[in-house]
């Protein structure tokens, strides 16, 4: 026999038999495993991909993101999925006929589950099974092959019709994407066996006739209407009859063109009496078209395209149809851009996020030309942080003894220590308004947090913190100092009057008055070693002595507890805007906006890893962290409480016993600062986590104002959690939660704004 006549033998025994749906293999019945067996003794198959190991692998990892198991671990995982059970008996077999292969697969809800974890979060699971319930109709597998295929890639839809009565022609694979032993085989089954392929659970139907005036409607509503129509064919009788019962049956309607990025919705669901394509063939009935050749055809195609197709290449080209070209042109770039587009608009068509009918362009030409390259501007912020060095930190003014009178200078030199203090995001609430040896200090209502700060209870805290630097202060220049709360029963926010007087007995400085310069807050996480029971008992006893109480814990289980409520305080704030807008706000990011503001927070003290840093400035981008709110994520904000706690030796919290009112907090103010220098005494690392405390008041006593009832639900959960380990009693002023460790300097201070901002002189 000849070589010819060998090649032609075989041609003819390898016909392909047009079969276009996979079958499915369940091991577990005796039923599958029969009929797979007689094909593999017929010789059926002859390739067997079996990866289901590895496919159980990355289904248990994805479940557990962020903890990545040992090998050993895997393996005992997934030996505990399949449940004692051999391997073959797990999921699917999936036999593709066309190619003779044999596939093993996960079951349907894990195949479907961890073949669309990457698209997490662009598309949220719930939106997932949605689209997944969803049935599309495609006219037309040349352009609309890449369309049906981006469909299932990207599951937009579970459930399709493809109609085309076309067979793969050569011409075809300038645009159409398959192996060229494709060709004279339908164009609907070369896209459903892509389709299968990617996913073998799809349910397809096929329409290799096409469609026609007699088939339309069953092709639109059979085993129930579709959702929504690509339309892609090339025939225009089709395009228009198509259309026509698509908005009989209110089905939505879109079309990529192949020509400048062109895309037609047409919300035949939503306007059931919207004219066919936008009106462009009004005049124009099915019929009419039917019996045109291509060239008669290019007017109508003109009118559809619009105006711009009557430029450059394309307009040439519709004068070489039937002359030099049998059809109209069209390039595999477009299509593939279409079906991107089409897939695109589909997805969010479905979801609802893409209501309105019309025309639009994604026209690269325009798009991606000389001179009209998008500006490109970098975000700087956190590369800037990672290598700019730390300020110099505030200094205190020296303290000079007063020696006979208590002048300006005296006063400035007190009020520099004041000003030391710490305040609530380092928002410096606080105006000193000074009368020859009378200081009155005042709340800055204008400096305050919104809601960490309800009804200025923070702010007193800080005012009151600053009236302690003061009179430690006063009293290590050699003078008598002493403060009357509330001197204006008219004025609420004169929180204090400071009386410097000189003393005539000589005294020794106080202890504490070297330690206001050195005390700072620091952020690092240090290790967790037992602090000696005398330094803790020094700080509970500047408590008392402030008439507060403090109470510390350092029972390894209840910090962990402790660990895990500010966690998910952080994220719950973070997840709700208005109280991450105001965390935000507080973030100074540049050395410029440090120096101009001087007050705030200065990202450096944050003493972030670049991973974290990162998270931080993302978490500020509201769009973003709403979109993760909405999908109930968020847990990697819950981290760095978690980790700072399991780094540190205690926690404390200090609170002033009876009802909270003004004058608690601003005593509570004054107690915190001896705590603070205490703990700096003996160079303990000191982080006040206080704003969970005052948001608990907010929601406590102030039923939650500004916030949303999921915030206060939430608060109100972790409320009962922390009174298991805090004893507050009912009215009590908690004052600062803070945690205490043993660790290296902090990287930087926060600066303070300058001392003629904050004091006047009464008179001048």
């Amino acid at each position: 026999m000849s070589l010819e006549s060998r090649l032609s033998a075989l041609a003819e025994r390898s016909t392909d038999s047009g079969a276009w749906t996979p079958v499915l293999f369940d091991l577990r019945r005796e039923d599958d495993a029969r009929m797979l067996e007689a094909l593999l003794d017929a010789g059926q198959v002859t390739a067997i991909h079996d990866r289901i190991h590895d496919q159980l692998g990355e289904l248990i990892t994805t479940r557990r993101p962020g903890r990545r198991p040992s090998p050993a671990e895997l393996d005992e995982m997934i030996h505990a999925e399949l449940a004692g059970s051999p391997s073959a008996e797990y999921g699917t077999w999936v036999f593709y006929p066309w190619s003779r292969r044999l596939v093993h697969v996960l079951p349907e809800p894990a195949y479907r589950a961890l073949r669309s974890s990457r698209n997490r979060y662009k598309i949220t699971p719930a939106e997932q099974a949605e689209l997944r319930s969803k049935k599309i109709g495609v006219v037309g597998l040349s352009v609309g092959q890449a369309s049906a295929v981006t469909l299932a890639l990207e599951g937009v839809g579970g459930s399709y019709c493809l109609a085309d009565f076309d067979e793969l022609a050569l011409s075809n694979m300038n645009r159409l994407r398959t192996p060229i032993y494709n060709l004279g085989i339908n164009k609907c089954v070369i896209a459903a066996r892509e389709m299968f392929e990617i996913d073998p659970y799809l349910k397809i139907e096929i329409w290799p006739r096409g469609l026609t005036e007699e088939n339309c409607d069953e092709f639109l509503t059979a085993n129930g209407k579709m959702d929504l129509l690509v339309e892609e064919c090339d025939d225009l009788y089709i395009k228009l009859l198509v259309r026509e019962r698509a908005r009989a049956h209110r089905i939505p309607v879109i079309m990529e063109t192949n020509d400048r990025g062109m895309l037609d919705v047409e919300r035949f669901d939503l306007e059931p009496d919207r004219p066919i394509l936008h009106g462009l063939l009004k005049g124009l009935s099915p019929a009419g078209l039917k019996a045109r050749g291509a060239r008669e055809k290019v007017p109508v195609l003109i009118r559809i395209l619009g105006e711009g197709a009557l430029r450059g290449r394309l307009a040439a080209s519709m004068l070489e149809v039937d002359e030099t070209t049998t059809s109209w042109p069209q390039l595999a770039s477009g299509t593939m851009l279409g079906g991107a587009i089409a897939t695109d608009v589909a997805r969010r068509i479905i979801l609802g996020d893409l209501k309105a009918s019309g025309r639009y362009f994604v026209d690269l030409e325009q798009i991606l030309k000389d001179g009209n390259a998008a500006e490109i501007s970098v975000d700087t912020k956190i590369d800037q942080t990672l290598v700019r060095w730390p300020l110099a930190g505030p200094v205190a003014p020296p303290l000079l003894r007063a020696v006979q009178d208590i002048t300006a200078e005296d006063v400035r030199r007190v009020v520099g220590h004041g000003i030391l203090a710490p305040s609530g995001g380092n928002a410096q609430p606080w105006k000193f308004v000074a009368k020859g040896s009378k200081i009155r200090c005042f709340v800055d209502p204008e400096r305050g947090r919104e809601l960490t700060d309800y009804e200025r209870m923070a702010s007193y805290v800080a005012v009151g913190a600053a009236v302690e630097n003061m009179v430690i202060a006063g009293q290590a220049m050699g003078m008598r100092v002493d403060v009357k709360p509330f001197p204006d029963p008219r004025d609420e926010l004169a929180a204090a009057d400071v009386h410097l007087n000189i003393e005539r007995e000589d005294r020794p400085p106080p202890r504490l008055a070297a330690q206001i310069s050195r005390r700072m807050t620091n952020r690092k996480v240090g290790t967790r070693v037992e602090i000696p029971e005398a330094q803790l008992e020094a700080m509970r006893a500047a408590a008392d002595e402030a008439g507060a109480r403090l109470q510390i814990v350092t029972d390894p289980e209840a910090l962990e507890t402790v660990g895990g409520i500010l966690g998910k305080s952080d994220r719950l704030s973070l997840l709700t805007e208005q109280i991450n807008a105001e965390m935000s706000s507080e973030i100074r990011w540049s050395e410029e906006s440090v120096l101009r503001t001087r007050d705030g927070i200065d990202v450096l003290t944050l003493e972030l890893t670049a991973p974290d840093l990162f998270g931080v400035w993302l978490s500020s981008n509201w769009p973003s962290v709403e979109f993760l709110a909405k999908l109930g994520g968020g847990k990697a904000f819950e981290r760095m409480a978690k980790r700072s706690i399991a780094g540190s030796s205690a926690v404390g919290l200090l609170t002033v016993p009876g009802k909270a009112s003004p004058d608690s907090y601003f005593r509570g103010g004054r107690a915190l600062e001896r705590v603070w220098l205490t703990a700096t005494q003996y160079n303990l690392a000191l982080h006040p986590i206080s704003a969970m405390i005052y948001l608990f008041a907010r929601i406590e006593r102030g039923g939650g104002h500004h916030l949303g009832k999921r915030v206060v639900e939430g608060y109100w959960r972790l409320r009962v959690r922390y009174l298991r380990i805090f004893d507050v009693s009912p009215g009590e002023a908690e004052i600062l939660l803070f945690r205490v460790s043993v660790a290296d300097p902090p990287t930087a201070r926060s600066l303070r704004r300058p001392l003629e901002e904050v004091l006047t002189f009464e008179g001048q």
